[in-house]
């Protein structure tokens, strides 16, 4: 199976030659997959060098001359770098384009804390107006590519990662999907950790959400999963920085009584290099963690 950013390159060449609008702007990362497209179409597939900034800048100035913008490089990249200028060049401006990060939280473990990004959609949540894919599989990749840059100029953020769900799952809209219906608690799981949820919650009996989109974050399936499970106590497995969307939970579930726990990449910095497993289960998000964090919230020991 080919990865979310081998994906990206194929679609999004393809989507070259089928949209005039359409123009990529690269920082170096993946301009080799690109070099066919950019013989293609020399004046809409740009490669700015190592300068984040100028990246993002670029791309506002395509879009104010009518283009769609798809902007590409690693997360840590993309969203810190040159925040500023993504909170100008497109907020300020008034602007829309397509951020298409890659190695999110952690995927390129060897490349350093420098190629990390788990806060990259908190920071995200300090704009507005930016809907967030985070899709679990290839296929989901493409279909909210596809969707991204077809969507005329609003401002869309899609997160790859290295890490996939062995399966993927139908794209609907911007809605979160009930993959397991139970009592007693709901787990929301985003993105690439959906099969790591599955498995912990395996016997338990509640109901999970996935979350292939973030933002705008879908206030009424969560209550509605709140009120089919019986219960306000909701789990959030998320794979970039811990508590997320824990407001937002909170907020779509302000009229109801409810506990939310959030989980998802913890804030100390892991210093040794290590492979993705050691850093997801480092953070607590391997499937035997989950399952022991998850059941100590839900189930907690009753106290003599």
């Amino acid at each position: 199976m080919d990865t979310m950013r081998e994906r990206f390159i194929s679609v999004t060449s393809r989507l070259l030659d089928e949209d005039p609008r359409l123009a990529l702007v690269l920082a170096e990362i993946s301009m080799d997959g690109f070099l066919p497209a950019q013989q293609r179409h020399p004046d809409r597939v740009v490669n700015v060098g190592i300068r984040e900034q100028l990246l993002v800048g670029v791309g506002g100035g395509l879009a104010l001359t009518g283009l769609r913008p798809v902007l590409h490089t690693f997360a840590s990249f993309l969203v810190e770098r040159p925040f500023e200028q993504i909170k100008l060049d497109f907020g300020h401006q008034g602007t829309g384009g397509v951020l298409v990060s890659a190695s999110a939280s952690y995927d390129w473990p060897s490349g350093g804390f420098t190629h990390m990004a788990p806060g990259d959609v908190a920071l995200m949540d300090t704009l507005e107006g930016w809907t967030v894919h985070v899709p679990g599989h290839p296929d989901e990749a493409e279909a909210l590519l596809r969707h991204a840059c077809a969507a005329g100029d609003d401002k869309v953020y899609v997160r790859l990662s290295q890490q996939s769900n062995a399966e993927p799952r139908p794209v609907e809209g911007l809605r979160f999907q009930t993959v397991r219906e139970g009592a007693g608690g709901v787990v929301l799981a985003v993105g690439p950790l959906l099969d790591n949820v599955l498995a912990a919650t395996e016997g338990l009996g509640l109901t999970v959400l996935y979350a292939p989109t973030v933002r705008p974050f879908d206030d009424a399936a969560l209550r509605e999963a709140a009120r089919s499970a019986g219960t306000g106590d909701v789990v959030l497995v998320e794979p970039y920085l811990t508590g997320t969307s824990t407001a937002a939970a909170n907020d779509a579930l302000a009229d109801v009584p409810h506990r939310v726990l959030g989980l998802g990449v913890g804030r100390a910095e892991l210093r040794r290099y290590g492979t993705i497993d050691e850093h997801t289960a480092a953070h607590g998000l391997d499937p035997r963690s989950l399952r022991e964090r998850v059941t100590a919230f839900l189930h907690p020991p009753t106290r003599r």
